[in-house]
């Protein structure tokens, strides 16, 4: 054959070649492109799985839950105030079918809440608000029984004051508390396991002589959890951050009664309020003494009977307190604490470790509430107990964490959900500390009173 024909049949072949190869590449990119495509189409119809909004004084949040992690863009517009919050890769039928109706009318903050398809891939919500805030947003990976949940805090220009909100509020000053009013006292006698030796004290006739102050007492009631974070739960589906807030409510309303008294509670509603911001209200409000109430859960549902803990430097008292207490302060794991904003004061605070003055009252607060517990309900330790609770870690404050009985325990729930029990464990708690004010009296603080 000659050589021009040769030549050109190779040119031929490789032009071939050359079109294969690059109709192959072209159908390999068409693939990668649709292969992309399916999956930015099939994340942008990710679905929201709810949408929650937690109203309260102090702030409101809104928390989107998903099972992948939101992408998000936030805006803060003025004239009228809103906050745009643009959401990437989500199903607008979702969002918009999550948001309907979730704003209450009370809301101090979020005066409405709409959604819309902003562009390719983005859904837009808009929140028209009441006043001015001070939006915060942060992610929090999966816990629990959560998903990824997006979180927005909406918080108001100047925070809100307890301290002055109780000044605001006039009240009546007269004598340190003495022994409990006919109106509260109980007939019921402690259970023969709360006479041990760390209760004894507690049990004694209380003086007959005490000292007079010119203030009221100020005491901080802490009902535990809240909000995102709904506590241990009864297998009939009870609540511990509802059952808390009734008993604390109900204590409130003891302690206010007496002219002497006064208690402020550190959530008066369904919202989460973080460990180390319980601590710091309690503080603000210069407040006398702390109890936070609970009514936790334990693997085994025969577990029952209620506690009386303090806080320790030194390790927990027993492995079941120990276990306890991590499942408490992992309540911030829960309920979603923003961990990019730190209050360095606060955290010197809550670490610092010269409190033992501070635990030895908590220890004498623990044991006179103990003793009036058992009164009401079988003791699960006749002793007081003892770990790192982070609640009661104020370092000038008497602090005590009562566990009010065992959610978890059938028969002690039924109990959680009777107004009666309910109203005995408030009285109770209310004897004891009135028996511990008895003994150790606060000390004046002239400057509260002439406020009041």
């Amino acid at each position: 054959m000659p050589r021009g024909r040769n030549g050109a049949e190779i040119a031929r072949r490789l032009f071939l070649s050359a079109t294969v190869l690059a109709r192959v590449a072209l159908l390999g990119f068409v693939a990668l492109f649709v292969f992309q495509f399916l999956i930015a189409a099939a994340r942008a119809t990710e679905p929201v799985r709810a949408v929650r909004i937690w109203p309260s004084q102090d702030y409101t949040r809104l928390t989107l839950e998903s099972r992948l992690p939101i992408r998000y863009n936030l805006l803060v517009v003025k004239d009228p105030d809103r906050l745009v919050l643009d959401l990437q890769d989500v199903e607008f039928e979702s969002i918009n079918r999550e948001i309907a109706d979730k704003v209450l009318a009370s809301d101090p903050y979020i005066g409405k809440l709409r959604a819309g398809r902003y562009m390719p891939g983005v859904v837009r919500v808009v929140l028209d608000l009441k006043q001015e805030v001070k939006p915060q947003i942060f992610v929090l990976k999966p816990v629990g029984e959560y998903g990824h949940r997006l979180v927005l805090d909406v918080y108001p220009l100047e925070p809100f004051d307890p301290l002055m909100a109780l000044l605001n509020k006039p009240q009546q000053t007269t004598q340190v508390p003495g022994a409990p009013t006919p109106a509260v006292e109980s007939q019921a006698k402690p259970e023969a396991q709360a006479r041990q030796s760390d209760v004894a004290e507690s049990a004694r006739p209380l003086p007959v002589e005490r000292p007079a102050v010119t203030r009221l007492v100020t005491i901080a009631l802490d009902p535990g959890h809240g909000g995102e974070d709904p506590g241990a739960r009864g297998r009939r589906g009870s609540r511990e951050k509802d059952v808390t807030l009734i008993i604390a409510r109900k204590l409130k309303t003891i302690i206010d009664a007496q002219p002497n008294m006064r208690a402020v509670l550190t959530r008066n509603g369904d919202y989460y309020l973080a460990l180390r911001s319980r601590v710091e209200r309690a503080r603000r409000i210069k407040a006398d003494l702390l109890v936070s109430i609970h009514a936790d859960a334990f693997v085994r549902p025969n577990a029952r009977g209620s506690s009386v803990f303090a806080l320790s430097e030194r390790g927990a008292t027993s492995a079941a307190a120990r276990w306890l207490a991590k499942r408490e302060n992992d309540a911030d794991l829960i309920g979603g604490v923003n961990l990019d904003v730190k209050d360095r004061h606060l955290a010197q605070t809550l670490l610092d470790l010269s409190q033992t003055a501070q635990i030895q009252d908590s220890i004498k607060l623990a044991r006179a509430v103990l003793v009036e517990l058992g009164g009401v309900n079988t003791l699960h330790k006749a002793d007081v107990e003892q770990a790192g609770f982070a609640v009661l870690k104020s370092p000038d404050i008497p602090s005590i964490l009562v566990e009010t009985a065992f959610i978890s325990n059938p028969e002690e729930e039924k109990k959680l959900n009777s107004d009666a029990y309910q109203e005995q464990m408030a009285r109770a708690m209310f004897r004891g500390v009135k028996r511990y004010l008895a003994r150790n009296p606060p000390l004046s603080r002239p400057t509260l009173a002439t406020l009041q």
